[in-house]
């Protein structure tokens, strides 16, 4: 197909975009990353019989945003105020061993967060939190920032070896990337452009809550997001999520990338891409709606999507 000097112009500011959030080690290959898993690492124990989450890891996966696998499967939520209301004595064990692995692994700070089902860390500067958050969610694991601080998820029913692990593991394995493969000044550029990018416009991120919107927001958005793409949306649903089908999984992972490099959360599970919903701050979704509709005229002249897809 015959790519226009406009859809040139912008394959080539997006890819400098991308290319610039991520480390210098996926900087030139980051189209080449397979979603491939190492598989899990298995807990270990100190002497006193605690988790030594300092101990576990060597090396990580890929980061879902360079195109590995996503650390979960299936998006990992916070705990309802009710979940917590009701088991407070397990909820305050979850979030200590959350709080305690987090800072053994990073070195940041974390307590529960002042509202339930979350736990805060202490990132020391509003560029590493920003970095995080997108990092994180496309990852399948519930984030949120404001500033310096960065939410992570927390529920009573979270066990140690599959939701607290998970928690600790995603951002063990982030913080390595962004301590262990960035300089410092390629940090201080990221935090550049991520703090310009939402300047230009706010960043759009799920709302993981009631505020997310009720079926009518839903069907609003789904309209919007057909009207402007022809893509179909998915049957599974998540609180704050829209989920859209993609060809494969290669054009999943091209299309999520784009859309944080628009300064929207994006994730996705196998060939599902989701999009968030924000009934407050996107009406009727329709600032996401036309950048994915951008997104996929682009996959398209990448040659990623096919035009009929």
């Amino acid at each position: 197909m015959i790519v226009s000097d406009e859809d040139r112009r912008a394959l080539a500011a997006l890819d400098a975009r991308i290319r610039a959030i991520l480390p210098a080690d996926y900087q030139d290959s980051y189209q080449d990353v397979q979603p491939v898993s190492m598989g899990s690492a298995g807990l270990k124990y100190s002497s006193d019989g605690r988790v030594a989450w300092d101990l576990m890891w060597g090396s990580f996966c890929d980061l879902a945003m360079a195109g590995g696998p996503p650390h979960k499967g299936r998006w990992l939520e916070p705990g309802s105020a009710s979940e917590v209301a009701a088991n407070a004595d397990r909820y305050e064990q979850v979030t200590g061993e959350i709080c305690r692995g987090i800072t053994m692994t990073t070195n940041l700070a974390a307590a529960p967060a002042p509202d339930a089902g979350w736990v805060r860390v202490d990132c020391g500067n509003d560029g590493l939190a920003a970095w995080l958050v997108r990092a994180i969610v496309m990852e399948n694991v519930a984030a949120r920032s404001e500033g310096c601080t960065l939410d992570l998820p927390a529920a009573p029913g979270f066990q140690l070896h599959k939701e607290i692990k998970n928690v600790v593991t995603v951002i063990t394995k982030t913080c390595h990337y962004w301590m262990g493969h960035m300089s410092r000044p390629q940090q201080a550029a990221v935090s550049e452009l991520l703090s310009g990018l939402s300047e230009e416009a706010l960043l759009i991120a799920p709302a993981l809550s009631a505020d997310a919107g009720d079926e009518a927001t839903f069907a609003a958005m789904a309209a919007a997001v057909r009207r402007r793409t022809g893509l179909e949306v998915a049957p599974l649903r998540y609180a704050g999520w829209l989920g859209v089908e993609c060809a494969d999984v290669r054009s999943a992972v091209w299309m999520m990338r784009a859309l944080v490099a628009n300064n929207i959360l994006s994730r996705r599970e196998a060939t599902t891409l989701f999009v968030p919903i924000n009934a407050v701050d996107d009406p009727g979704g329709e600032a996401v709606a036309k950048c994915l509709g951008r997104v996929r005229e682009l996959a398209v002249a990448a040659g990623v999507q096919a035009s009929g897809r």
